[in-house]
């Protein structure tokens, strides 16, 4: 959405999420950002505190969650979904959610695929492999 430009990023989550506590007009984009931040109560005072959020280093070895990385692959999740890509995620995605019945639940096993994934093909120096990542959310499900 924004390349490389991590403020960039991070100050359109902030702002969605502005505008959807003052419930000002929004662009599409951003509601599905404002919802998504719904979703985790735990990151809203870090949200509203501009100047933190697009400053802050989130670091594993201190043990440490990036929100915005976590906010962003719920996005893509639903983005996936909703696109069927890779080929048959939707109904991979169907499945486990109808065994947990918890969406948001799903989501987060799928997301340990997805950074798997990406960890793996960065790690690499390749292109995501979307058939391993698939096989891996349906194995989730089993």
């Amino acid at each position: 959405m924004f390349g490389n430009d991590r403020r960039q990023l991070r100050r359109f989550f902030t702002q969605a999420w502005n505008k959807q506590k003052k419930d000002l007009p929004m662009e599409p984009m951003e509601k599905v950002v404002a919802d998504v931040i719904q979703q985790h109560p735990e990151y809203h005072s870090m949200l509203e505190q501009e100047d933190l959020a697009l400053e802050k280093d989130y670091l594993p070895e201190g043990g440490e969650t990036n929100p915005f990385l976590h906010l962003s692959m719920h996005i893509s999740l639903q983005e996936q979904i909703s696109t069927d890509r890779p080929p048959g995620i939707s109904a991979a995605y169907r499945k486990l959610l109808m065994g947990s019945g918890d969406a948001h639940a799903a989501d987060h096993q799928m997301m340990e695929c997805l950074g798997r994934m990406l960890w793996e093909a960065q790690r690499e120096n390749r292109m995501p492999d979307e058939q391993a990542y698939l096989e891996c959310i349906k194995s989730l499900g089993k």
